[in-house]
């Protein structure tokens, strides 16, 4: 994106989502991951046990809504990635956050400060 374009504030399709389904997106943000991994990832951040029943219902709903790709990896894992859309849905959220959180030069510095920290 160039420096003349700017985020759209609309949350867009993430609106949508459930706080669980967000969290999914983002872990595939990072890179695609079988189920398992996304499991792990999932009770690395909530600190609790995430109920398989609760996982690929929420993964099928992401998929059917065209956010996540499911692709077999074996004949008994699946891998799931980001779509085009999915990934739009991430950056639309952020930047609605972000558009809520930005208030004035400091905070906008403190954003710049936690991107440059992650690059």
């Amino acid at each position: 994106m160039s420096e003349a374009q700017s985020l759209d504030t609309s949350p867009g399709i993430a609106k949508d989502l459930t706080a669980f389904q967000q969290n999914i997106l983002v872990i595939l943000a990072e890179e695609p991951r079988y189920g398992l991994a996304i499991k792990r990832e999932l009770e690395s951040y909530y600190d609790d046990e995430v109920n398989h029943g609760r996982l690929y219902p929420n993964l099928d709903d992401l998929v059917e809504m065209g956010l996540v790709e499911k692709s077999e990896l074996d004949k008994r894992t699946n891998q799931y990635a980001l779509t085009e859309d999915g990934k739009e849905a991430v950056l639309d959220q952020l930047g609605w956050e972000f558009s809520k959180f930005v208030t004035d030069g400091d905070r906008a510095g403190m954003l710049e400060n936690l991107v440059e920290s992650q690059k």
